[in-house]
């Protein structure tokens, strides 16, 4: 159990993110709130009810889910609220919650924030409304993520973003550059082209958080374990090694570009073909369309280089799902909300308007991977994507404060790329603070 009743998860501006010890034990003395099974009866009951609900969530294709919603349901009303992305709407839905007062009945969450929530019980179990037998509708990575490390279902899988190797055709052609299947054969190609060019970089890396995990977790390395409280933190391991070798050789022959993701400089690299590839997740296309627009037909799209010859290994970038936290109203309503946008006729809907799906349905169907891409030269991305997220491994785990985690990487990891630093170095020292960061929290950290 947590050593103190209270504790402030300071990197992200949390007013109280670890709850009573009993209540992160999953102790029923606390007071908090209760859940019964809930029958589908129940569910219809709440929907020919009606009532208003609130959902907070930034992604743009909820709009028409909501009002499609609306439509099917007359009696009931969406109130969907952009508090903020990312860490911001973390930052007012804790205050909501440490207030008991204004939290919403339905809330978007990322992946990697989903076990702060998970672990002090501030979001409802799912299980209690059945939502242990969608399991097969969903691919790993995501139900992974909604499974937070431990017992439960916190939540639906909204999108995902298994990855992929986005590749400008046009330069590979030029340099006459194969397309990489090995992350050695993407070093090689690095240094042919910077060679060639060198105003051309083979990716842009400037350190990040998401990047950096998400090629641990391809390569093998499971450099979080989590048991409730109960925290292991090692960046040693085989996968961790031969993430950080291959990428130590790019970084000592400056063979990727230094700008940071997003950035305008960023989409002009993108543009113009001075940065040639990205492996990043499958929700890139829209980007690169809106963002790198006279690049359309130069692009395409190939499985992740692996780090051993033959091997499938993917891994997930980004993606979220919508909850329920244990203090809003309507719940009823909620999961019936939850189950419409994120496993019923809302996937559809969120998909025709750019969403990249999480539900193996969607994915295997014959129209999302016959899809052409103009952008990609008619290219049939879907088909790997597809690929791809049916080769991600489902045993990764994120640390019940990975917000926080994230919130430090350019104080540690983040000195490889502009120091002398190397990165393993870079890895032992993000491992050391967020040991540390733990213990200071109450959690029991080992290492490796």
């Amino acid at each position: 159990m947590l050593k103190h009743s209270r504790r402030l998860l300071r990197g992200i501006g949390l007013v109280s993110a670890l709850a009573l010890g009993a209540t992160a034990c999953g102790g029923s003395d606390d007071g908090g709130p209760s859940h019964k099974a809930v029958s589908e009866a129940d569910i219809q009951a709440a929907l020919k009810k009606g009532g208003t609900l609130t959902v907070w969530a930034w992604e743009p294709t909820l709009k028409q889910v909501a009002a499609d919603f609306e439509k099917a349901h007359p009696k009931v009303r969406v109130d969907l609220v952009n508090a903020g992305t990312g860490n911001n709407q973390y930052k007012a839905l804790q205050n909501a919650i440490a207030a008991k007062k204004g939290v919403p009945d339905v809330a978007q969450i990322e992946y990697y924030a989903m076990g702060q929530y998970a672990l002090t019980k501030e979001l409802t179990d799912l299980e209690a409304y059945g939502a242990d037998q969608l399991a097969g509708k969903f691919t790993p990575g995501p139900w992974n993520g909604v499974r937070a490390g431990g017992d439960g279902v916190y939540g639906l899988p909204m999108d995902s973003g298994p990855m992929a190797l986005f590749y400008n055709k046009k330069v590979f052609d030029k340099y006459r550059i194969k397309v990489p299947t090995t992350w050695d054969q993407y070093v090689d190609a690095a240094r042919t082209l910077h060679k060639a060019n060198p105003k051309a970089y083979i990716t842009n890396d400037a350190g990040d958080a998401g990047f950096t995990t998400s090629m641990l977790w391809q390569a093998g390395s499971r450099p979080y374990t989590v048991d409730g409280t109960k925290v292991k933190i090692d960046f040693s391991d085989a996968g961790a090694r031969k993430y950080s070798g291959t990428w130590q050789k790019l970084l000592d022959d400056k063979l990727v570009s230094p700008v940071t993701s997003w950035s305008d400089e960023w989409y002009k690299g993108l543009d113009d073909g001075t940065i040639a590839t990205l492996a990043i997740g499958a929700w890139m296309p829209a980007n690169l369309a809106s963002g790198a627009k006279s690049a359309s037909g130069d692009w395409r799209v190939a499985p992740l280089p692996q780090w051993t010859a033959g091997a499938k290994a993917s891994a997930e970038n980004g993606g979220s799902a919508l909850a329920m936290p244990e203090l809003g109203d309507n719940e009823a309503l909620a999961y019936a909300f939850l189950e419409y946008a994120d496993a019923g006729k809302g996937v559809q809907t969120r998909v025709a308007n750019g969403a990249f799906p999480a539900t193996t349905a969607e994915l295997h169907s014959k129209a999302f991977q016959d899809t052409a891409f103009p952008y990609f030269g008619g290219q049939q991305a879907n088909k790997v994507f597809a690929e791809s997220a049916a080769n991600v491994a489902d045993d990764w785990s994120y640390l019940p404060y990975q917000v926080y985690a994230n919130s430090i990487f350019n104080d540690t990891v983040g000195k490889a790329y502009v120091s002398g630093t190397r990165l393993s170095a870079g890895l032992k020292t993000w491992q050391d603070a967020s040991v540390k960061y733990g213990d200071e929290q109450g959690f029991t950290v080992s290492t490796g």
